[in-house]
């Protein structure tokens, strides 16, 4: 097969992949409209609020380590853990400080929401 025929087979398979984008399926629409999905980083994980004191902040790796007090909405007992956080979320903290917090979670990968000193 030379180029040409592949140049001519492509300018006819685009539209009709275009269009099987748009199909639905098994009569799901693939837009995901009124199907109450959620699409935004909570739906990727879990929110919760926990409390604790920070031991170690890595301005350079945008984490943080804190050793937090039990997550019910979690079921996680006690623990040191890190989570992940924006620069500006932790220039402020020092190891020591004692915090409450939200965070999303997916499995043991958090990311701070929001943190502020207690």
């Amino acid at each position: 097969m030379n180029i040409k025929h592949i140049c001519l087979a492509t300018f006819f398979l685009i539209p009709a992949a275009y269009a099987a984008d748009k199909q639905p399926m098994n009569g799901m629409p693939m837009d995901h409209k009124g199907t109450n999905m959620q699409t935004d980083q909570q739906a990727a994980g879990q929110a919760a609020t926990a409390t604790g004191t920070v031991k170690k902040v890595n301005l350079e790796k945008s984490s943080v380590i804190i050793a937090h007090g039990p997550v019910e909405a979690l079921g996680w007992p006690s623990m040191t853990m890190g989570f992940k956080a924006t620069p500006d979320q932790l220039r402020t903290l020092q190891q020591g400080d004692q915090i409450e917090f939200d965070f999303v979670s997916k499995g043991m990968n958090a990311v701070v929401t929001r943190i502020d000193k207690q």
